[in-house]
């Protein structure tokens, strides 16, 4: 007998695969806009692809399972097992990846300086929001301040060491130092200041300048103050759409996303690969900006079975459609004046 959660996924992607049909998911914009604004020529469509890389950071303080610490641990190892046959794939259909990577997987160790975890960094108080409850102990209680070595779920330079090391131009952005909710109501300023400086001094150690922004868990906030860091862009999660980037007041480039690589149980493997297919043909056909997302702790069968397929179909339409990272975009659209 099916259990009531698989019963409601089941549901849920039936009424998905019919939303598609429908043209209803994912949304077309219908804009007037000139196109060429926003699609380097002779290109029809842009392709974006961005990787939410958290490690167990993201899943401590998860309502979705009765031991978060645990579904953390699994996650990470899904991460570490998946990231090498990604890259892999990247570099033989030669499609970039924005890796969106919280700031303290850069480091390789780290301590308790009188009991307390990374003191330079500010606490947000205690919270509830849909995903995440905080209610007590200290916000870093889970760090373990030892190593990779000891546990590589806390860490991960030597991930970060293999994208950067990759054939093709991946991006590294910032998704926070600790993956925190950056809600103005939540976050302070000076919570946020200093989350993003530790992210901006360990990105330096690496050579890297961080431009590109993902709010963890999408909530969003503190737009001026990432613009006064230097980011160029961030990315939303309102609606799936084929759109054109919009440019906030801030100053910042917002990317809407349009689906998620993400293993849905009652599709077959020919449908998730039809389906994407599909989004890449809709966005060449009316000239939009596809974003695709993903979390590398994804199933593996979407990485070995699906993802082959969908970057070389990407490599496939190669005359018609522009990979490119969210820096390397915004970077065009700057210079085209948009």
């Amino acid at each position: 007998m099916l259990s009531r959660k698989k019963v409601y996924r089941y549901t849920k992607s039936q009424l998905s695969k019919l939303k598609f049909v429908l043209g209803l998911n994912p949304k077309v914009e219908k804009s007037g806009e000139n196109y060429k604004k926003y699609i380097p020529n002779p290109y029809k469509a842009v392709c974006l692809i961005s990787a939410d890389l958290e490690m167990a950071w993201a899943f401590r303080w998860s309502k979705s399972a009765n031991n978060p610490i645990e579904l953390a641990a699994k996650n990470s190892i899904l991460t570490r097992n998946n990231v090498p046959l990604i890259l892999k794939l990247s570099e033989q259909y030669n499609i970039p990846i924005t890796w969106a990577t919280v700031g303290h997987l850069f480091l390789e160790s780290c301590e308790r300086n009188n009991n307390v975890a990374h003191p330079d960094v500010k606490r947000l108080p205690y919270f509830e929001n849909t995903n995440w409850k905080y209610e007590s102990g200290d916000w870093f209680d889970s760090d373990p301040c030892t190593n990779y070595y000891k546990d590589p779920a806390w860490y991960a330079p030597d991930l970060l060491k293999m994208i950067i090391k990759n054939p093709v131009m991946h991006e590294i952005g910032c998704h926070t130092f600790s993956h925190i909710d950056c809600s103005d109501s939540i976050c302070s300023k000076n919570v946020f200041d200093s989350e993003i400086n530790k992210c901006k001094k360990l990105a330096n150690e690496y050579d890297i300048e961080l431009k590109s922004f993902v709010h963890p868990g999408f909530y969003i906030g503190h737009l001026e103050d990432l613009a006064k860091f230097g980011f160029t862009s961030y990315r939303t999660d309102y609606a799936n759409e084929l759109t054109f980037p919009r440019k906030n007041p801030s100053g910042l480039w917002e990317f809407r996303n349009t689906m998620e690589f993400s293993w849905r149980d009652g599709w077959s493997v020919n449908y998730h690969i039809k389906r994407y297919k599909t989004i890449i043909d809709r966005a060449i056909k009316y000239c939009k900006v596809c974003v695709f997302w993903f979390h590398p702790s994804l199933n593996p069968e979407f990485v070995t079975k699906v993802m082959p397929e969908v970057f070389a179909y990407l490599q496939s339409k190669s005359e018609e459609i522009i990979c490119l990272t969210h820096y390397d975009y915004t970077k065009w659209l700057e210079s085209n004046g948009s």
